[in-house]
């Protein structure tokens, strides 16, 4: 492990796409969408694998720390209060990773920061060390801000895309020979006919795993994104929240990775997905001979391709194909899988009622 090595893990958002079992008080990172374990858990022992505990540190808002916490009392941090950097408010991964970031650079130096979603699918953790340790020898030998790049594997509208640019060099061991470009230009989420074309062109899928020293991130943002970088000061001020009550909700993506001249992307050599709708439980869990995927108290029969989650009760599904059927928090929910990714657009037309549980009991 990299004595320069720190490791920070986004764990704010509620993931609304996975609704009714996604709610504010349990996002998606404590439920278990891609293993037997909640998707924080999973994280946190893949970046465990990276660093000792005490260079590992968790991004959430105060309302999540402790279902975080109860999540991971059982977990590689068993025993050990996890590290949790409490965000003062929302502001989007832009300022968020800026203040990680200094504050890594305020107590190490220039340390390798490694950026983690709390809800991605990674195996087998051994090639993800391989890609980390890459895109780590880039960004101090090179001096770039690194991100991870896999190759689709289907034409995916809810991604985004970056095109790669100039090779770089391989690296000196066989470790590091993985491929690694400059970015050409990051896309944002084509529809279904340019996610196609994407592929034909050799796009990639950014994964959002970015890994940089902290102190050229740092640079980067006081160059390229003024939204972030005129509030900096404050930070080194000690005023926190007032950073973050002054800074605009923008991506890093947006605000720095998309201006930059300085960004680098590895190829990743192992299996990803972001884990964003209830569709994509048919390629992270376990499927049946019939590709159906049940969590909880479901059972199909003459049925294929469909993702049953049930958790109040037994859910049977008969003579149906594509589905997903989910019951949790006494609401019932049912979709043709393909149209899974637009679940925001449906909760934005629900009654409340029907959406979240009314604090008196009426729904």
């Amino acid at each position: 492990m990299d004595p320069d090595l720190h490791v920070v893990i986004l764990a704010g958002g509620i993931g609304s796409r996975f609704w009714p079992a996604s709610t504010p008080e349990r996002p998606k990172q404590l439920l278990p969408l891609s293993s037997p374990r909640p998707l924080i858990r999973d994280t946190v022992d893949r970046a465990l694998g990276l660093v000792p505990a005490e260079r590992l540190h968790i991004l959430a808002g105060s309302h999540l720390t402790s279902a975080l916490a109860g999540a991971l009392r059982s977990g590689s941090l068993a025993g050990t209060p996890p590290a949790f950097w409490v965000e003062p408010r929302a502001r989007g991964t832009g300022p968020v990773l800026a203040w990680a970031a200094h504050r890594i650079a305020r107590d190490h130096g220039d340390a390798v920061m490694v950026s983690l979603h709390s809800d991605h699918f990674i195996e087998p953790d051994a090639a993800f060390r391989a890609v980390v340790a890459r895109a780590a020898s880039l960004a101090v030998e090179e001096d770039l801000l690194v991100t991870v790049a896999a190759p689709p594997d289907r034409p995916e509208t809810g991604y985004g895309y970056l095109r790669p640019g100039a090779p770089l060099p391989p690296g000196r061991d066989a470790e590091h020979r993985l491929r690694a470009w400059r970015v050409g230009a990051f896309v944002e989420k084509p529809d279904a006919e340019t996610a196609r074309r994407y592929m034909d062109q050799g796009y990639m899928w950014n994964t959002g795993i970015f890994v940089w020293r902290v102190r050229r991130f740092l640079d980067e943002v006081r160059l390229h994104a003024p939204e972030i970088g005129a509030n900096l000061p404050l930070l080194e001020q000690g005023e926190e929240d007032l950073f973050f009550q002054r800074t605009a909700h923008i991506s890093v993506d947006e605000a720095v990775l998309e201006r930059s001249g300085r960004v680098a992307a590895v190829e990743a050599a192992f299996r990803w997905d972001d884990v964003g709708t209830w569709d994509a439980l048919a390629r992270t869990r376990e499927v049946d001979a019939a590709g159906n995927v049940v969590e909880g108290r479901g059972s199909v029969t003459d049925g294929r391709g469909n993702v049953v989650w049930a958790e109040d009760g037994p859910v049977v599904l008969f003579g149906v194909d594509d589905l997903v059927v989910v019951q949790s928090g006494g609401r019932t929910f049912v979709a043709r899988r393909d149209r899974t990714a637009d679940l925001k657009t449906l909760l934005d037309t629900l009654p409340r009622g029907f959406r979240e549980t009314d604090p008196l009991g009426e729904d």
